[in-house]
């Protein structure tokens, strides 16, 4: 069973391939890889990411043949995918931030700026452990429980369109989705490859998931 982790220069590309590694349990191929007729044909595919929305989408974009090749395995032969952190934004129709980017389109709704609610004692970026809330029994979650604290570090969220969408939420200055998921395309906001024990379930249950 291969993986292809997407790699378009994300910064963490090499800590997800560790957890991935380690979450596989020798029972699947990681591949670290731009080759789009690997990515074309692989039986997972994730997508790491941080940093803007707008440098990620241009990054990936000038990988000749990724998007394309992502869309074929995900779309065209239904192999499972995984987006994390800004890898999930990607999914989006677009993102507002420095301007309006188009994401994948992938999953409808946007990408904005978190809003501390006006309280001083909120932080933006949003970093380090939080709770999350409203987990559905989607596969890939049903790890999951209220309350149960994972990591993140960014500073926008995607909101989808449809609230179908939404797995999982956390609050910090607001409400917005921690996980999102739609057929055979999931992703997280937070990263599971800093959530420990958790994040590490998590992926194992992506290896094992068959939508």
């Amino acid at each position: 069973m291969s993986v292809a982790l997407i790699n378009y220069g994300s910064g963490n590309l090499r800590s997800a391939e560790k957890a991935l590694v380690r979450a596989a349990e020798g029972r699947h191929e990681i591949i670290v890889t731009d080759d789009p007729d690997v990515i074309a044909v692989a039986d997972r595919v994730v997508l790491p990411g941080v940093g803007a929305f707008a440098a990620c989408m241009g990054a990936l974009e000038a990988r000749p043949g990724v998007i394309e090749a992502m869309t074929e395995a995900v779309h065209g032969k239904g192999a499972p995918f995984l987006g994390i952190c800004v890898g999930m934004q990607l999914l989006a129709s677009r993102g507002l931030e420095f301007g309006v980017t188009p994401g994948l389109n992938w999953i409808a709704g946007d990408v904005r700026r978190l809003e501390d609610g006006g309280d001083p004692a909120i932080k933006i970026p949003h970093m380090g452990w939080n709770g999350l809330s409203h987990v559905t029994d989607q596969p890939v979650f049903g790890g999951l429980k209220e309350g149960q604290t994972v990591y993140f570090t960014h500073s926008f969220a995607f909101f989808p369109k449809d609230s179908a969408d939404v797995a999982a939420y956390v609050e910090h200055g607001e409400r917005f989705p921690a996980a999102v998921a739609r057929g055979n395309v999931a992703g997280v906001q937070f990263h599971p490859e800093k959530s420990q024990a958790v994040g590490l379930d998590l992926l194992a249950r992506f290896l094992e998931w068959r939508p």
